[in-house]
């Protein structure tokens, strides 16, 4: 019998595996990767007796390797915010999603646990960009306004470092990430620790320091684009970028493109006033998935890109 932890990379994936073992303790197969390498699952090759936790991946993005899993033998206990088609009315399964735009995975789990580590919880909602929700968290619990600052950068941070095409392109592996938080049931203390901070801080102000000082394309009173170039750190940016966008202008919905090959990598975001329509849209295209209020496409052929652009004028006119 073996334990496999299966996470996204990005703040709502690490944060919600850390609240999990804190809660309960125990040693497994880390698998994860950057924030768009979402078939984790096809790395695991199941038995019999094995215990697969998943966390902020989409079920239907999974669903034939769940399926072996599960026909394996395998149980498997699922927490993600979402899209994800129809859950399989499996004994093995225990499923925990919930689409709501307001939550996110790390919400979830804190659901879960009856909120025994919320200061991480309201990390991953500051970094999903959850802002108003995460303040509330965070004035319930009595933190101070410092104190609430300070987890909203970490939040910030920890989600930008997701962001790239290979692991390559962070500035810390998911994993090795995961491991050093995990030393801290407080994040404020991580955070007081400084290395690691720092280094995510100073680059992340670098890296959208860049991104800002390229044009905005407004298509339309709703809706807005901006194309970044093919380099490391555009693909770094690219969905801080279209959250910082977001919280700038919460009447619009944003498209923020990364040059890639003959196409497009796109991070959309739906208006904070309106969190909605962003998975629609990128479900019409071939590699698009996500969420209602953020969703994004792997690849996006520039002959479609027309496309891309007259579905955002339609949704957000």
């Amino acid at each position: 019998m073996r334990f496999y932890d299966i996470f996204n990379g990005d703040a709502d994936g690490i944060c919600g595996l850390l609240q999990l073992r804190f809660a309960q303790p125990r040693e497994a197969v880390l698998i994860t990767g950057v924030k768009r390498d979402v078939k984790l699952l096809d790395r695991v090759d199941a038995e019999r007796g094995d215990h697969l936790t998943v966390l902020d991946i989409s079920l239907d993005a999974n669903r034939a390797a769940l399926e072996r899993a599960l026909e394996a033998g395998a149980r498997v206990e699922w927490f993600d915010h979402h899209y994800a088609g129809r859950i399989p009315p499996h004994p093995g399964l225990a499923a925990h999603i919930d689409t709501d735009p307001a939550l996110c995975t790390s919400l979830i789990v804190d659901r879960h646990l009856g909120g025994r580590f919320r200061r991480w919880a309201i990390v991953a909602a500051f970094g999903d960009n959850l802002e108003a929700r995460a303040q509330a968290l965070a004035r319930e619990i009595g933190l101070s306004s410092p104190e609430i600052g300070a987890l909203r950068e970490l939040g910030v941070y920890i989600n930008y470092n997701a962001y790239g095409e290979s692991v390559a392109d962070l500035l810390f592996a998911p994993e090795a990430l995961y491991r050093r938080l995990r030393a801290f049931v407080d994040p404020l203390d991580f955070v007081r620790a400084g290395t690691e901070f720092v280094a995510l801080k100073r680059a992340y102000l670098a890296d959208l320091s860049r991104a800002h000082a390229l044009p905005i394309e407004v298509l339309s009173a709703g809706c807005a684009l901006v194309k970044l170039p093919d380099e490391a750190w555009s693909r770094r940016a690219v969905g801080t970028f279209a959250n910082r966008l977001a919280q700038e202008f919460p009447q619009r919905a944003h498209a923020v493109l990364v040059k890639r090959g003959h196409g497009y990598l796109v991070s959309l975001r739906a208006p904070l006033a309106r969190p909605r329509g962003a998975l629609a849209i990128a479900q019409r295209f071939a590699s698009g998935g996500g969420r209602e209020a953020a969703a994004g496409i792997d690849y996006l052929p520039e002959a479609e890109l027309p496309k891309l652009i007259e579905a955002l004028r339609t949704e957000y006119p």
